[in-house]
């Protein structure tokens, strides 16, 4: 049998490779490569889930004098450079040379981002004790080590590798765990301080960086030195009160930077918390002690309920029953078993978080309750400390969130060496014309070097923050919080939605549908019988049903009471309830139990109505419990039925979905329709339960002892439990309006396969305008190849179906069928698993067009994702519980439902338990998205439109005074930039994706088209002046002050500005219309009026603060004003109708079609995939030779 879980595809060191050629179309196919032979100083460092690449180095005495001297040389530039660039650092400071003698590393994360960090050794005489991967402990003298995002990493001379001890201790053999369950002596204290020196402390301390370091850094930016030029610039230009001016904003701005940073980290603190005192057992005593002070292998004494655990540890005896919410963001109650009651293993078996989960308490989840028995303290063994534990994982990725989409960092350096291209003109333009005038070589140089500081916007990749900061505020009014806002930009690209299913668009709650139980027939061969809508024995024993299938209801769940209620999974509480048992727990206390060996067991007991059903047992006792677990599929309990034959009658009941009890079943207690009942409640959405039991005889202590899969084994069939799993109320409106949106919906979940079709019929995933096919395998079958025989057949769709009638849905379907598949496949878990390991060139392929994934293990979840990003998919997930979260850290945008702020489980965290976040991430992303274009777009106009008066202004001898330069940089631009990204994002999705990159043929025929509209309305104010009679041309030696021409043409420039606002504050489809955007239409409307106040009056105030030249005729001054409205009219047309609609659409269309004909390897591989095999799923039939293609109009079975 395959491996449910195995990886879909290994696609490292490969390379895929199209062909266009007949029939024999292979997109999948993939070329091996050999890997790159890695350099002698490099290695792998893991940090959390991340691996870096790390390389050593030494520093060298003739390298450090080169550094120096080439840092004094270029008077600290080079120093400056280098600590922008650590590759120019390390070229010159470092040698490399191998890991044992390295002094410094350099550790590259996935993202690029280059780390420096010095290596530190320690010596002790008598030692360090440190784990190893043995799991034992060893003993070493000496240690080198380094700190890296707060957690520490120590070099293994036998591994040759940095470790992080934490690591190891997680992923020792299991077994010496489960056999130190019983050590509760504690440690010494000489083990602690070695301890201490190994692992640091338990905290999780967030140091407030002092401000002055905070305002070095700060400073030291790109931004600020540009504008330390700049003010050098014109103070040497003698442009004091404009340069005082940007001294006070730059000096403001960078407070304003420091109190964010400052606030943020604060923010931290708030989340980490005080540290707590706990008791503690060394040495054999118990202490109280504060959690700062733990370390790993430590004995924490666990409270009764309410304690908010400081660390991960692993249940050494007891039960508990925690919230995981910070963890998983899912609030139903979990209980964790001991080690002791851990199965049997061997020294292969490692530690698992995934795997042994069910024994593993998690810092910063709370304790609901404690168990234990009579007398018996409940303890822990510490497994991780501090920035190692899962809560300290959280904290570091909101410290170190993913860097910005690293193409929008190329697409705006590529915008800015573009505008110094133009710059670079005008620089040349300039010394020209001072030459011409015989101007100094000081005036030369500083007029050159000022036309930069214009062309180039220094508040560029500031300004491009504004949309998402705005978008941020308005999802957490909307209670969708993020803790990684740099994430919100790649959601405005997102183009497929991932979802759960149980929780998440269904309810969490299951109506309880009816009962299907077992009979013995006339022939003594079990059969189903009628439908039971209630758990009534009466009723059921007329029927000849098997009673214990009610026993079973009420005792296999995980379900506790916690302030007298019962707790736990939604589905459990309904059919304790149907049951009408009771359930009581005992509460430690002094009291003598004398049953199981003072053990103190959940009580059972039936209704007083029930009891002529139960004469010999009036009540039960649940000896154990085997937790539900997601990769088993199923969940069981041992009861005790004492009676006066056997005071040792036990049973095990065991629950699950239908084909894994059914596997565990005798096959003779199977109904022979037992398939095609389940497949009849599965194509109807039913969720379905199987149950099944098994008596055994034996004491308690061998029944505490027997293997979980030998109690789960040789079971009898009881039924079936149908419960009704209804969608959501948002579901269907939410899935309709992403697909109308042109956005991929997929389902992935761990429910039947048939049971997932149903409901992605019934939500619309599975659109009624499309085929659906389902993918099974044989087990049993093996083609030519000696591969798993698999099949495809096409899905019979329910009859109930709430979106086959809508006619916008088809009329959407229809019309948007570019590079979208024309059918629709399903698979489930083990047939995935299959294909992954032997028909690995159907992955890609199948992964383009398969939207409902069933029978997924969580990792498998997580592969699916991985696996759509391998296409080139943007892919967002939304689910509710643990068994999501893998999948959930693994989409560009995981959002997690829950009422905490922040799980560990997502950036985004929604309190709303519906997927309406999904559509309101997408929007807010979108108009972040557009919002920094559009602003990107306002900058580089107004640096042109500036540049231009400028330009023209020194054809005529003379330049911008200091008053315009401030009004326009400081009033008119600020407070527009500003404002543009307040304008809300759209309410409804449109079907159109906003470009995906900053750098596209439309946003550069936007700038530039908009540069030459600004040329002939600027050269006409320009030229319709300086033609006039009156107008008095500039003497040379007027150099430093503004003329009439110098008036005009700011009279025209300054409404050109303003126009920009509505140019580039494009509402539909992405944003609302501008005019909701009170801030900006109050803006401009004030900015307005000050303008037109600056060209039709005389006031001596405004001309001697912006140096203005009185034009002497109003009805030349209202020409300039027509003119400049001519331009913006004329840039609002070329931008929405030459750019938005011929361009954008039209032109963007013509070359994605090119690129697509020529087999474009710089487009995502699904569109490749998709424009290849969207129409017929006959590539299918090809790919596996399956030879009952014809037969594909059958009902599909299911395969698992």
């Amino acid at each position: 049998m395959q491996d449910e879980t195995a990886p879909l595809l290994d696609t490292s060191h490969k390379k895929r490779v199209y062909s266009t050629t007949g029939d024999t179309v292979d997109m999948g196919q993939e070329k091996e490569e050999p890997p790159p032979k890695a350099a002698f100083n490099e290695t792998e460092l893991t940090v959390g889930e991340e691996a870096c690449r790390m390389f050593a180095y030494k520093c060298t005495p003739k390298r450090t004098i080169i550094f120096w001297m080439l840092t004094f040389a270029t008077l600290g530039f080079y120093r400056l450079f280098a600590y922008w660039i650590k590759s120019l650092l390390v070229t010159v400071r470092f040698e490399e040379t191998s890991h044992e003698d390295a002094e410094f590393v350099v550790i590259e994360d996935s993202h690029g981002t280059k780390t420096i960090k010095e290596i530190a050794s320690k010596q002790c005489a008598k030692g360090f004790i440190r784990p190893s991967r043995s799991g034992r402990m060893e003993k070493v003298h000496s240690m080198r080590f380094f700190f890296f995002r707060k957690i520490k990493y120590i070099w293994y001379e036998k591994e040759q590798q940095w470790l992080n001890p934490a690591d190891l201790d997680s992923s020792a053999p299991f077994i010496l765990f489960k056999n130190s369950a019983n050590e509760t002596q504690g440690l010494e204290q000489e083990e602690i301080d070695s301890r201490r020196e190994i692992y640091s402390s338990n905290s999780l301390t967030v140091r407030l960086t002092p401000l002055l370091i905070i305002l070095f850094k700060e400073v030291l930016g790109p931004f600020y030195l540009f504008q330390a030029f700049s003010v050098t610039l014109w103070y040497i230009d003698q442009y004091a009160y404009y340069a005082t001016v940007i001294i006070i904003i730059t000096v403001g701005s960078a407070g304003y930077s420091v109190y964010a940073m400052r606030k943020q980290e604060k923010r931290i603190r708030t989340l980490v918390g005080d540290s707590p005192m706990v008791t503690l057992r060394r040495g054999g005593e118990d202490i109280d002690i504060d959690a700062s002070q733990i370390v790993p292998g430590d004995i924490i004494i666990l409270p009764s309920h309410n304690f908010v655990l400081p660390c991960d540890c692993l249940l050494m005896n007891g039960t508990v029953i925690v919230n995981e919410a910070m963890l998983t963001g899912e609030s139903v109650p979990v209980t964790k078993a001991s080690l002791k009651e851990a199965d049997a293993c061997g020294f292969e078996v490692r530690l698992s978080p995934e795997r042994h989960n069910r024994h593993t308490l998690f810092s910063g989840t709370t304790i609901l309750q404690t168990r234990n028995y009579k007398g018996q303290k409940v303890m822990a063994r510490v497994l991780r400390t501090g920035f190692s534990t899962l809560k300290g994982q959280l904290v570091r990725s909101i410290m170190y969130p993913k860097p910005a989409d690293p193409q929008e960092l190329k697409d705006i350096i590529q915008f800015i060496v573009v505008l110094s291209s133009i710059a670079l003109l005008g620089f040349g333009y300039t010394i020209a014309m001072m030459v011409y005038r015989n101007e100094s070589l000081k005036h030369i140089i500083v007029r050159s070097l000022d036309i930069i500081t214009i062309v180039v916007p220094p508040a560029l990749p500031a300004a491009m923050s504004i949309g998402i900061l705005n978008a941020d505020k308005r999802l957490k009014k909307k209670k969708i919080f993020c803790i990684s806002p740099s994430t919100i930009n790649v959601c405005g690209q997102i183009n497929v939605a991932c979802f759960d299913k149980t929780g998440t668009l269904t309810e969490d709650g299951l109506d309880f549908s009816c009962l299907k139980a077992v009979r013995k027939n006339s022939e003594g061969k079990p059969e189903f019988t009628d439908e039971f809508e209630t758990l009534d024995p009466e009723k059921l024993s007329t029927e000849d049903a098997n009673l214990d299938i009610v026993v079973a209801a009420a005792s296999c769940h995980s379900l506790t009471r916690i302030d007298g209620s019962l707790h736990g999974d939604p589905l459990e509480v309904i059919l304790v309830e149907k049951s009408g048992w009771s359930v009581e727990e005992p509460v430690n206390s002094d009291e003598e139990t004398l049953d199981f060996d003072n053990v103190q067991p959940t009580v059972l007991r039936p209704p007083p109505e029930q009891s002529q059903f139960h004469i010999e047992n009036h009540e039960y006792s649940v000896i154990k419990q085997h937790p539900f677990n997601s990769a088993l599929q199923r969940m069981s309990v041992i009861i005790s039925t004492p009676s006066e034959h056997s005071a040792h009658e036990m049973v095990v009941f065991t629950k699950g979905s239908p084909e894994m009890i059914a596997s565990l079943c005798v096959h003779d207690s199977l109904p022979e329709n037992y398939m095609d009942v389940v497949d009849h409640y599965a194509q109807q959405g039913f969720r379905l339960i199987a149950v099944a039991s098994k008596k055994v005889h034996m004491n308690f202590a061998k029944a505490l002892k027997t293997p979980r899969d030998v109690m789960e084994s040789d079971l009898e069939f009881l039924g079936l439990f149908v419960m009704e799993n209804r969608l959501k109320d948002a579901t269907l409106g939410v899935i309709n309006e992403l697909s109308v949106a042109n956005i991929r919906c997929v389902m992935i979940t761990g429910d039947n396969l048939l049971t997932a079709m149903s409901v992605a019929r019934e939500c619309g995933i599975i659109r009624p305008t499309k085929k659906a096919y389902l993918i099974t395998h044989s087990k049993d079958e093996k083609d030519f190849l000696g591969r798993t025989k698999l099949y495809i057949k096409e899905s019979v769709s329910s009859s109930e179906t709430n979106i086959d009638t809508d006619s916008e849905i088809r009329a959407f379907d229809n019309n948007f069928a570019f590079n979208k598949s024309q059918y629709q496949f399903a698979i489930a878990g083990p047939t995935q698993a299959v294909i992954a390991h032997e028909y690995p060139e159907l992955v890609e392929r199948l992964t383009a067009v398969c939207d409902v994934y069933a029978r997924m293990a969580p990792d498998q979840k997580a592969q699916i994702i991985y696996a759509l990003q391998a296409i080139g998919a943007k892919v967002s997930m939304c689910g509710d519980g643990a068994n999501d979260c893998a999948a959930l850290k693994a989409a560009h945008s995981g959002i997690s439902l829950s009422e905490a702020e922040a799980s560990i489980a997502a950036p985004f965290t929604s309190a709303t338990p519906n997927i309406t976040c999904v559509p309101e991430v997408i929007k807010e992303g979108r108009c972040a998205l557009v919002t920094s274009y559009s602003v990107s777009k306002y900058m580089a106009a107004y640096s042109l439109n500036e540049f231009l008066s400028v330009m023209l202004l020194y054809w005529e001898g003379t330049n911008i005074s200091d008053g315009q330069f401030l009004y326009i940089d400081f009033v008119l631009i600020t407070l527009v930039a500003l404002t543009l990204g307040y304008t809300a994002a759209a309410t409804k999705l449109s079907a159109k994706p906003p470009p995906d990159r900053l750098a596209n043929s439309a946003f550069y025929f936007g700038v530039f088209g908009q540069l030459i509209i600004n040329i002939i309305t600027q050269v006409a104010g320009f030229l319709l002046i300086r033609a006039q009679p009156w107008y008095v041309p500039n003497k040379e030696s007027l150099d430093d002050h503004t003329t009439m021409i110098g008036t005009a043409v700011f009279m025209v420039s300054c409404n050109m500005y303003l126009g920009y606002a509505f140019v580039y504050s494009k509402g539909h489809p992405y944003r609302r219309l501008v005019f909701t955007n009170w801030l900006l239409c109050t803006s401009v409307l004030v900015i307005g009026i000050i303008n037109m106040i600056f060209i039709f009056t005389n006031i001596p105030f405004f001309e001697n603060m912006m140096q203005f030249v009185d034009i002497p005729k109003m009805v030349f001054r209202l020409i300039l004003v027509m003119i400049s409205f001519a331009g913006i009219f004329l840039s609002i047309v070329y931008e929405q109708v030459f750019i938005e609609r011929y361009i954008s659409i039209h032109m963007e269309r013509y070359l994605r079609n090119r690129r697509l004909k020529k087999s474009d390897p710089t487009l995502p591989p699904y569109e490749l995939i998709l424009s290849q095999i969207g129409s017929d799923p006959s590539w299918f039939k090809r790919g596996i030779r399956c030879s009952n293609w014809s037969d594909r109009k059958e009902t599909a079975e299911t395969a698992c």
